[in-house]
């Protein structure tokens, strides 16, 4: 099956998965973490991007981020790639790729599924059950959003600035989101517009998407095209 080709639509966030070949560990330690941050950090900076949001799970990354230029986020993300592979090779003393194939990708209709897709990234690791509460986990935005913590990596989406007035009611209201999880409906419809490639959004969204892409955004029907019949001319 032939690849799509990358989304870029400028200024237009995009929900991000990376993934460790086979679904082996990518992070070992602590030092591992940090320096994937550094070089996405380092990366996003270089090539026009703004992180909004972002879990790194110990097999997969998950992120929330807009281009501001053309091919912005593809640059960023093969820049992330062969640096990172690089430590970690060097420091596991292993060969070869880290990563499954090409990261996944969708469009987010930012009115309708920004937030979801924050609330989405930051509860992974309690899906997982790797702790109780999303403040519990290190290696994600949500303590910037919810409780302040520095984080020079993360830019501030106008859709989060409108939770509230001021900081603190921001956060307040920022954390109110996390008081239930999302719906199984939520949650599959993130999954598989992220893993197949698609649109997350309405019709609307998602013809004006495909007007700016210059690409497919939807599935093509499945089966054979059905067989006109046409009658021979008696005559």
């Amino acid at each position: 099956m032939a690849r799509l080709p990358r989304y870029n639509v400028i200024d237009q966030p995009q929900h991000i998965i990376l993934r460790g070949n086979n679904r082996s560990i990518i992070f070992v330690g602590d030092d591992d973490y940090r320096f994937f941050l550094t070089c996405l950090h380092d990366a996003a900076s270089q090539h026009g991007c703004s992180i909004y949001a972002y879990v790194l799970m110990t097999n997969h990354v998950h992120l929330l981020m807009s281009p501001h230029e053309e091919n912005s986020i593809s640059k960023t993300m093969q820049s992330v790639g062969r640096r990172y592979v690089q430590y970690f090779n060097y420091l596991q003393q292993r060969t070869g790729t880290l990563w499954e194939g090409r990261y996944k990708s969708t469009l987010i209709d930012s009115e309708a599924y920004l937030l979801r897709c924050y609330r989405y990234i930051e509860l992974n690791p309690v899906r997982a059950n790797m702790v109780a509460q999303p403040i519990d986990y290190a290696w994600s935005s949500y303590a910037n959003h919810a409780e302040g913590k520095e984080n020079v990596l993360l830019t501030e989406h106008p859709l989060y600035l409108a939770l509230g007035s001021n900081v603190d009611a921001r956060q307040h209201n920022y954390r109110d989101l996390f008081k239930h999880h999302l719906n199984e409906v939520d949650l599959q419809g993130i999954r598989n517009a992220t893993n197949k490639g698609w649109v997350l959004g309405n019709d609307s969204f998602k013809d004006k998407m495909s007007a700016a892409s210059n690409r497919r955004l939807t599935p093509l029907p499945k089966g054979r095209p059905k067989t006109i019949k046409i009658e021979s001319d008696p005559n």
